[in-house]
């Protein structure tokens, strides 16, 4: 990042303001008479009703819009474990796009917290001031222990951005550009350069849509996963392979696909020329990707890339994701965030990639023209059709499965 942009990101976040997210009032606040009923005597009222059941605190609160951001700063961004101090303006900014995109309002809480049951502890016992609650920049492996408990712990949606927000628009790109290629998940051979939290989510979600263990190769900073491998935590060893590959080079012969969530610069030439005609690479390490797609599309005319990267095509970006499940989520009043309404997800966001795209959205990425493609296999973030599209495909999902307690809206979205 040049120097200019640097001082510019530090200017955006600090004039004139500090900061990326505040506070609005709903109600007037203006007269005697408005304070009276904005707090005492008439704030008694609803803590009357609320008492009597506690989900009339949907009805009388902020509650069922608003979402908690939470961290403990161990896994921020590509920087590592910082502290939650530091990653309070990561924080601040998934909350800004929970409300850009979705009208999701938003506030980051950073616990400071390195034990995982500490952290969970002050969770849950914050749990009922939300109406959803989003993890974020927790390492891996305690991040899969983190949501599995407050999952079980909590009645709200509780989901843990960095798996499954980067699995859903992986696997959705992902299912596009094996159809464009001739390909299908159930046959395809899927190497995967990386074993943290976003990884194994990605390939968790993978299986679930159809492929499979046998053709799925995980490689950590030991290689290739294999059965009875020393050190393996029970995550990894799900994706154990015994094909006899042990590196990335032996494993990547014949691939049809490469998923890059480890560091830059680590598929080589020589490695893209071995992979099965027709490759698809999503190389996502940010901001250099296991290979830069001009080196890439000089090596295969074949390929289809993608990246985490907004200056090139394809981009593999969470905002696709998570602010459009949390509007469907909260639109039901879902209890949970399950597999259902994940897949939902993915296969609404596939068919908007499908669908002719209106000319504000390719104004507003400055290209020529965008159509379903090699070039384009992920809708672009600025594309307002994702509210209604996933939201609404989640919402139905959640109520399909039995996870709402909101019958599915007469008309959606509601925003």
């Amino acid at each position: 990042m040049s120097k200019d942009v640097k001082q510019a990101a530090l200017d955006y976040h600090s004039i004139p303001t500090p900061g990326k997210i505040g506070i609005c009032l709903t109600k007037p606040a203006e007269t005697q008479y408005d304070l009276s009923l904005a707090y005492s005597p008439g704030v008694a009222e609803p803590v009357r009703e609320i008492a009597k059941d506690p989900l009339n605190a949907y009805k009388y609160t902020s509650k069922g819009n608003l979402v908690a951001v939470i961290s403990n700063g161990s896994a921020i961004l590509g920087l590592g474990d910082l502290g939650p101090a530091a990653s309070k303006p990561v924080m601040e900014g998934k909350a800004l796009l929970f409300k850009r995109f979705a009208d999701v309002d938003s506030i980051d809480i950073e616990v400071d917290a390195e034990d995982p049951q500490a952290f969970i502890d002050t969770v849950r016992r914050i749990a009922g001031t939300f109406g959803g609650i989003n993890l974020e920049d927790i390492k891996a492996p305690e991040c899969f222990e983190i949501e599995r408990i407050l999952i079980e712990q909590c009645n709200i949606p509780v989901f843990h951005d960095d798996q499954h927000g980067t699995a859903i628009v992986t696997a959705a790109g992902m299912l596009n550009a094996l159809e464009i290629q001739g390909k299908s998940i159930e046959t395809a051979k899927i190497v995967c350069l990386g074993a943290g939290s976003a990884a194994i989510a990605c390939m968790r979600l993978l299986i679930s849509l159809g492929a499979t263990y046998d053709n799925l190769y995980m490689i950590d900073r030991s290689g290739v996963i294999t059965p009875g491998r020393a050190g393996l935590n029970p995550y990894k060893e799900e994706f154990a392979n015994a094909s006899g590959a042990t590196t990335l080079a032996e494993a990547i012969v014949g691939a049809d696909v490469f998923v890059g969530l480890s560091g830059a610069n680590l598929l080589s030439e020589e490695m893209l020329r071995n992979m099965a005609d027709k490759p698809i690479v999503f190389a996502c390490s940010n901001p250099d990707p296991e290979i830069v797609p001009e080196l890439a599309l000089s090596v295969r005319d074949d390929l289809i890339m993608a990246t985490g990267r907004s200056d090139y095509p394809n981009q593999v970006n969470n905002v696709l994701g998570f602010p459009f499940i949390f509007r469907g989520a909260l639109d039901v009043r879902a209890t949970t965030i399950n597999e259902e309404m994940k897949v939902a997800a993915v296969h609404a966001l596939c068919e908007l990639a499908r669908e002719p795209v209106p000319q504000a959205v390719i104004d507003a990425c400055s290209v020529g023209e965008l159509s379903f493609g090699p070039n384009y296999i992920i809708p672009k973030p600025v594309d307002r059709r994702l509210l209604g599209k996933v939201s609404a495909a989640v919402a139905k999902a959640a109520v399909d499965s039995g996870v709402a307690l909101l019958p599915y809206p007469e008309h959606y979205p509601l925003s």
